[in-house]
């Protein structure tokens, strides 16, 4: 018997998902207690779980420790876990974390002119099929909350068709209102796009990036309108900051697996709370080739 589970390409999850109308939180870490506190809301959930980590995370914590630490999530828990590269900004950055034995890698060019985005994405999908890897890529664009018009450069429904056949790529995040960071107003989705999209890529599974600060009832929306992978990182580290501030300015207590603990646990409810809502089972949709239902799904919610 292995020492380790083996981790899980991340489509297997996104298509077990969407055959059940649900989506799968991908989560991002940054440390060991905010990974117990994922760990913890899986198990407790009984959900499947997407380990996410960018650029920044893996120049702190290194390679060879996040795989480590992914694979011995995984041995824990019962359900499928998969590791995934959080906007891979090159082909170098992919590889390396494809070597380094991520079971799900996302490059993103979505910055890039069409022609240019594809090509990239399509290097990093020949580079990750022999190894059995995911590769998600974003087409339009997701900025920041606090910086850019979330209502720019938003996601054509043609323009993806075209872009998941030239390129091959497993799941496409879509960029229909969300932003990354802090939103500074009311959160407004663009439902109808979301559902034009879903009816011209039926096959390929859909991404939400920016989802911290979302509400509720709109993620729901969004999954039921073809949205199976729900990406959370800025809450998750404004869970975890406050509640450190908080024990440490009433403490003197300098043994940190205790100052730690209300933190871990204060993460634990919030990815269990998006594991709840992601695993809420959409009304009146049907499988993922079944897109006259989503469509109607969709338009239901609209009226």
């Amino acid at each position: 018997m292995s020492a380790f589970a083996p981790l899980r390409a991340s489509l297997e999850l996104l298509n077990d998902a969407r055959q059940h109308g649900r989506a799968v939180a991908a989560l991002n870490f940054y440390n060991a207690e905010t990974l117990r506190a994922h760990i913890e809301a899986a198990r407790a959930e009984h959900a499947p779980l997407i380990l996410q980590t960018t650029e920044s995370t893996i120049r702190y914590l290194g390679l060879s420790l996040i795989v480590a630490m992914a694979r011995a999530a995984a041995f824990e828990l019962s359900t499928p876990v998969a590791l995934h590269l959080d906007h891979g900004a090159s082909i170098e950055v992919a590889y390396s974390a494809i070597l380094a034995g991520y079971s799900s890698v996302m490059i993103d060019g979505s910055a890039l002119p069409f022609d240019e985005n594809c090509e990239l994405v399509s290097r990093v999908v020949e580079l990750a099929r022999p190894a059995g890897v995911s590769v998600e890529a974003e087409l339009g664009h997701v900025g920041q909350a606090a910086s850019d018009d979330p209502s720019a450069c938003r996601t054509q429904p043609d323009a993806a068709a075209r872009f998941v056949e030239r390129t091959g790529v497993d799941a496409l995040a879509v960029a229909i209102g969300t932003a990354h960071g802090f939103y500074r107003g009311e959160v407004r989705l663009d439902f109808e796009r979301l559902c034009a999209i879903r009816a011209a890529i039926p096959n390929t599974p859909l991404v939400l990036h920016g989802g911290s600060g979302v509400p509720g009832e709109l993620v729901q929306r969004a999954i039921e309108c073809g949205i199976a992978k729900l990406n959370i990182g800025t809450e998750i580290k404004n869970a975890f900051t406050a509640r450190i501030k908080d024990a440490l300015g009433q403490t003197d207590d300098i043994d940190l697996r205790r100052t730690f603990s209300p933190a871990i646990r204060a993460v634990t409810e919030l990815s269990r709370s998006k594991m709840r809502l992601c695993a809420r089972r959409a009304p009146d949709v049907g499988k993922p080739d079944d897109v006259d239902n989503q469509t109607v799904a969709c338009a239901e919610l609209r009226a």
